[in-house]
């Protein structure tokens, strides 16, 4: 199937941010209360092919976004190739595993969340039998300065796992590599999401 014909799950913006009260632009901790109130909203979702939803700002396409943390307090930072994935992204550093969402059998947003991202680290990083409380939901990001960020919204998660547990699966379209969480803004390039996630919790001070 081509990429554009997923069918992908996706909210509205006027609903997501009640009318643009709760929009914002950075990333959010799941205690901020406009992440409360935006978080009540995604059951309202809908689920729309993808091609439809990529220049649409009119929706906001869920995402989820993994961050990874290793016993020695390193992060999984990843960099996509030129063989997958969002073109718009290639080249560019992130720590966040995850991606577009589907609809499942049942309509409980809180386990549609959790299944997706479980998905998405099988997938890409070889993580399996993931228990529900690995996973944290931490925060929101979002960005609409960006062509991609306009359209998507991100769920942040983080999980604690073992390092040897974790390997690219598709090594022509990933590359990974550990790097101590003090030191993550030595890394070039990052996407947006990324950049924005590290300073806000891994910049010095934080």
């Amino acid at each position: 199937m081509n990429k554009y014909d997923e069918q992908i799950i996706v909210v509205d913006r006027e609903s997501i941010f009640s009318h643009e009260k709760n929009a914002f632009n950075g990333f959010i901790t799941i205690e901020d209360q406009r992440a409360l109130e935006i978080f009540e909203t995604l059951s309202k979702y809908e689920v729309r092919r993808r091609g439809d939803m990529e220049e649409t700002p009119e929706y906001k396409q869920l995402i989820s976004y993994c961050v990874l943390e290793n016993e020695e307090g390193e992060i999984l930072v990843y960099k996509r190739l030129t063989g997958g994935g969002e073109e718009r992204l290639h080249g560019l550093s992130s720590i966040g595993v995850g991606g577009h969402m589907n609809q499942l059998a049942g309509d409980d947003i809180e386990r549609i969340l959790i299944e997706n991202a479980r998905r998405e680290l099988e997938e890409e990083v070889g993580l399996t039998d993931i228990p529900d409380s690995d996973l944290e939901l931490i925060g929101l990001i979002n960005d609409d300065g960006h062509e991609v960020g306009r359209v998507h919204i991100g769920l942040v998660f983080k999980i604690c796992v073992n390092r040897a547990d974790v390997r690219a699966v598709e090594t022509d379209t990933l590359s990974i590599q550990w790097v101590d969480k003090n030191r993550l803004m030595d890394v070039p390039a990052y996407e947006t999401w990324s950049r924005l996630i590290i300073e806000a919790m891994y910049a010095p001070g934080h």
